[in-house]
């Protein structure tokens, strides 16, 4: 029994938990598992190409007629500026010696590109349950699209202004993010980290904003939480942290054991490592160049200048510059298999409803 069931329905699933995309940490066999589970599993897209997204959303449906997510990043594309890059690599310059790394400018390359044409006609032709996006909405004309499939359109919020934003161009549920969260911050109408709010304060601000169903994302990772969203007017949750230690995550070893021994004190906001605001765990480089810079690399291209600093570190078995992103309720994650822990979380909530209902 769910006290609202707004997401069960609009998505068509059992258990109104949505597994975060997590690019780089997930992948088909655990979006297979949450969807399988009754959950709504996610794709992340963004830095996949269309074949290889051809081939995960092939290989999640032979394992589950469940409905899953495919999620892809609307962030503006910044041509290459070699005088922006040297400017930044300037700040790695002390580290080249001691990690025996010599940077060429032009390294700064990404292959995390927005949602475009191709990418329409893929959901157009392949057509998921669910299509959510992260900074914002594609153009008009690319959503109108995606919606004339019968796809679900989600996106997320940082603010109500957002929020409100996102629900007059069409979007069927938000996804309200606090501060807690982990990965990066979706945000797209400010870049001011300092006025966002936690989750607490922004789920039933946005919920009295829009007429969507709201899905709260941040600091959820057991049955409380899941509550405690529910209370705040949630329709359903994100999670994403809880899952990062579960037999399907892509998290290496040294991921995993900073997950492991991760507390609240263990995370921070920070651009050091991509260019834009993600949660993740401090670190050498976010303390020294940090956590927020003035002038970063532009989303994505700070992980181009980021990425042999980092292979040189994890190869001497440095995690100082690893960009392992975490939220604040990393102490509440699990190990075991994502779709137990999808099933286990349910169980949670279940048990905190009654209570709280008194039966």
């Amino acid at each position: 029994m769910w006290p609202d069931t707004r997401v069960i329905d609009l998505f068509g699933i059992g258990i109104p938990i949505l597994q975060s995309p997590m690019a780089g940490s997930s992948g088909h066999e655990m979006a297979a598992a949450v969807s399988e589970a009754g959950g709504l599993g996610s794709l992340p897209c963004a830095s996949r190409s269309m074949e290889q997204i051809r081939m995960d959303i092939g290989a999640v449906r032979s394992r589950t007629s469940k409905p899953f997510n495919l999620n892809f990043f609307c962030h503006e594309f910044n041509a290459y500026d070699e005088t922006t890059e040297q400017t930044w690599l300037d700040n790695f310059a002390p580290y080249c010696d001691e990690l025996g790394v010599s940077p060429e400018l032009a390294a700064s390359g990404s292959n995390l590109a927005p949602f475009g044409e191709e990418h329409c006609q893929l959901v157009e032709k392949l057509s998921p349950a669910v299509v959510s996006f992260h900074f914002g909405l594609p153009a008009a004309d690319l959503v109108a699209r995606v919606k004339s499939t019968g796809c679900v359109v989600i996106s997320t919020a940082n603010t109500v202004e957002e929020a409100v934003w996102l629900a007059e161009r069409g979007c069927d549920a938000i996804i309200a993010q606090g501060t807690e969260a982990g990965g990066h911050r979706g945000m797209f109408l400010s870049q001011t980290v300092t006025e966002q709010a936690g989750t607490m304060a922004l789920v039933p601000q946005i919920v009295d904003a829009v007429q969507v169903p709201v899905i709260a994302a941040g600091g959820i990772a057991d049955g409380r939480g899941i509550a405690a969203a529910f209370a705040l007017g949630a329709s359903g949750v994100q999670i994403g942290t809880a899952y990062l230690r579960t037999g399907q995550s892509l998290a290496n070893e040294m991921y995993r054991a900073r997950l492991a021994a991760g507390t609240d004190e263990a995370t921070v906001l920070t651009n050091v490592f991509s260019g834009r605001a993600a949660r993740g765990f401090a670190t050498r480089l976010t303390q020294d160049l940090g956590p927020i810079a003035d002038t970063p690399m532009a989303f994505p291209m700070g992980y181009g200048v980021l990425a042999p600093f980092k292979a040189s570190a994890e190869a001497a078995g440095s995690v100082e510059f690893s960009s392992f992103l975490a939220g604040q309720a990393v102490g509440l994650g699990r190990e075991g298999d994502a779709g137990d822990l999808t099933r286990q979380l349910a169980d949670e909530a279940q048990v905190q409803f009654a209570r709280l209902s008194g039966r």
